[in-house]
């Protein structure tokens, strides 16, 4: 029986990052993988082949609706399916091989296979041949991230009843679909499709898209997908779908109460993901769950087992690549002795529609729920020179700010590069830095990022010089 000093359970960026940064610092390192490539969800069926999706049909759609005002003329422009969805995979196995070259460069042991607890200090490994590996170790770091989750009247049944895994690995183009969920996830979907020409509908419970974040975002990115094609119906309660063999079938009650319904080629469930611990063997350990079905964990991110911990989508929270990395490099160095840290409100969140939607720090509603102070200082994109030269114009910057002091409470994006541009408010949150002084540095111009400056700008209480 091999033992090592930490064990990674789940490879997906929390695992596989707690991995390394256990090999680096000289730790006996193993890491467990149920499926037979590394990267869990975000790289094979999640963040990594939903952008690739998302980055060609954004320049597919761009020819067909914006090269003709560049100058750039076509003849007989198509989409070629096969090779979109071949590209995607491709971009996957990429990632994946880069993965299983880290391991070797770190000399970590990699076991594929369903692993699941003895008792505290035992693992047990199953492997696709049947065959078991059995090991020890000193500390285990649980990572096994989270599945879709759905809502009572909907079962999924990976045909026409689909999550967000099936809609990657589709092959052909649907001629309709609707999306039960306008989080994240819903609206990524709803791009992905509506740009290829499908007809998509968006069933949203809340009365507002992205829901968790700022509502000013969320309502402009309702206008943008619906001037695109999106049918996006909001207060909608559904309660019931079927399968009909070659279509599906969505019911739905109005915020009045009343009875609707819509057929499509596919219904996608896009209502949020749960943790996902099953056949892990906790009940063999000293670890509890919460009443969620969370692993229950202190400030430390250790289980009621002292020796196993638990990060990522696991535990709850937003549940982000970046989110599970941060953990897990966290966890690796308070047992190496270390004394990181984490500010969770100052983790960002991005949304890759076009334009590009990203938040860090308190929303507007937070801080009225709080009943705390804030100045707003708010900069469209359409007067930037470098958006209308892209013709990216949409959208626009939102900073909060302390009304004494001048320090960042929270900054939010729809635009043009928000995913990139949200990483300078990042630091000026991390740091405490105010807004005139973010507003006071130099941006160089023409660039997306001097939207980022008009805004710090009014929120320190000057007037912009572009407006």
């Amino acid at each position: 029986m091999e033992t090592f000093d930490i064990t990674v359970i789940g490879s997906g960026p929390g695992g596989y990052v707690a991995a390394i940064r256990s090999a680096q610092l000289g730790y006996k390192t193993a890491i467990i993988e149920k499926y037979n490539t590394l990267g869990g969800t975000c790289t094979n069926v999640g963040c990594i082949p939903t952008k690739a999706l998302l980055d060609s049909t954004h320049h597919y759609s761009d020819a067909l609706n914006s090269f003709g005002a560049h100058g750039i003329e076509y003849s007989n422009l198509r989409l070629n399916v096969e090779q979109l969805f071949k590209r995607k995979n491709e971009v996957v196995t990429k990632n994946t091989q880069g993965l299983d070259f880290l391991m070797r460069k770190n000399k970590i042991t990699v076991f594929h296979g369903s692993s699941s607890f003895v008792n505290n200090e035992t693992l047990k490994i199953v492997h696709d041949d049947k065959t078991e590996t059995v090991i020890n170790s000193d500390k285990f770091i649980i990572a096994t991230g989270s599945k879709p989750s759905t809502i009572p009247g909907i079962a999924i049944d990976k045909k026409r009843i689909i999550t967000s895994t099936e809609a990657l690995g589709l092959q052909e183009k649907p001629e309709s679909i609707v999306i039960i969920g306008g989080g994240v996830i819903g609206v990524e979907m709803a791009s992905i499709f509506n740009r290829i020409g499908t007809k998509v509908t968006i069933l949203e419970y809340a009365d507002n898209l992205i829901a968790t974040m700022d509502s000013e975002l969320g309502k402009a990115l309702t206008k943008i997908l619906t001037n695109e094609g999106v049918e996006i119906k909001l207060q909608q309660a559904v309660y019931k779908a079927e399968n009909l063999g070659n279509t599906a079938k969505v019911y739905f009650k109005n915020k009045q109460g009343e009875e609707q319904d819509l057929t499509a080629d596919y219904i996608l469930v896009a209502v949020g993901r749960k943790s996902y611990v099953n056949g892990l063997g906790l009940e063999n350990t000293n670890v509890e769950l919460n009443n969620n079905g969370t692993v229950k964990v202190n400030e430390l991110l250790q289980t009621t087992a002292s020796n196993i911990y638990a990060i990522g989508d696991v535990v709850g929270g937003a549940m982000l690549a970046h989110k599970a990395e941060e953990e897990a490099v966290f966890v690796v160095e308070r047992i190496n002795g270390q004394k990181p840290h984490i500010n969770y409100d100052r983790i960002p969140s991005v949304v890759y529609t076009w334009p590009e939607v990203a938040s860090v720090g308190a929303t507007e509603e937070q801080l009225k729920k709080q009943g705390v102070e804030y100045n707003i200082g708010k900069f469209p994109f359409a007067v930037n020179a470098r958006a209308r030269a892209g013709m990216e114009t949409e959208g626009f910057v939102k900073v909060l700010s302390d009304p004494k002091y001048g320090e960042l409470l929270g900054v939010h994006i729809i635009g043009a590069r928000a995913a990139d541009l949200i990483a300078q408010a990042v630091v000026g949150l991390e740091y405490e830095v105010t807004a005139n002084d973010m507003a006071i540095m130099s941006y160089a111009h023409p660039t997306y990022s001097e939207v980022m400056k008009e805004a710090y700008t009014i929120a320190s209480g000057k007037p912009s010089l572009n407006i």
